[in-house]
């Protein structure tokens, strides 16, 4: 059963981070279990520990969906990542060795080749991101951290953040991964701590581009009204 139970966990939570499991879906005991391959009752508890993950809500009619972020929710989900992943930085500045910069390096050198391909590579681009973020984790040395910080960042929110950059915002996002590399390097914790604090507040911002109002069709038809009066005149 345990078994069961972690394929079914790995799997649902896979299929969330990826978007493949879209922002308000319903998620049926019969439908997962047959995309799973296992029976509901490993189901009824992977989806508890999903729900205790914050990767699904269950309503009071005890049915289970993929979050939707509110905006205020959005900003609080960074703003406690910032604070977070500036800290994991500022301590891997001081624990980094030589051997980990060269890691963190090759997954920068990906991220670039996967951002200057013809089409973006965005599936390579946010493994290695994973990547490099995670083992600056890693490298601050502290269980404690790593344990609040994946509450905070495994939301599905942020997995869909690279869909709203555009080239030159990739390349911005890539430029942070290298300046980090030069703070590493001079184990500088305060610029490291700058640099990563900004790195964060910039995914935010380009997030937040997916809660900007849109014009509804009223509103598309007064403007476009105001323009023919305009030529008119």
């Amino acid at each position: 059963m345990s078994r069961a139970s972690d394929l079914a966990y790995e799997t649902i939570r896979a299929k969330i981070l990826s978007g493949e499991l879209a922002p308000m879906t319903q998620l049926k005991e019969e439908e997962l279990a047959e995309m799973c391959g296992v029976s509901r009752t490993p189901i009824r508890d992977a989806l508890r520990r999903l729900e205790a993950d914050m990767l699904v809500r269950r309503t009071d009619t005890q049915r289970t969906f993929v979050p939707d972020w509110s905006p205020e929710e959005v900003e609080e989900i960074f703003t406690l990542r910032m604070l977070l992943e500036s800290h994991a930085a500022a301590r891997a500045a001081r624990f980094v060795t030589a051997e980990e910069i060269e890691m963190l390096r090759s997954y920068t050198d990906l991220i670039g080749r996967a951002i200057e391909k013809p089409d973006f590579d965005s599936l390579t681009f946010v493994e290695n991101n994973r990547l490099f973020h995670n083992l600056i984790l890693s490298i601050a040395k502290s269980d404690r951290l790593a344990k609040i910080r994946g509450m905070i960042v495994e939301q599905g929110i942020l997995h869909r953040t690279a869909r709203h950059y555009d080239r030159v915002g990739l390349r911005r996002s890539h430029a942070d991964h290298e300046e980090l590399l030069l703070a590493f390097e001079a184990r500088d914790e305060a610029w490291a701590s700058a640099i990563m604090a900004g790195h964060i507040l910039r995914a935010y911002h380009v997030t937040m581009r997916e809660y900007a109002p849109h014009p509804s069709e009223d509103d598309v038809e007064t403007a476009e009204g105001a323009m023919a009066n305009s030529e008119e005149g």
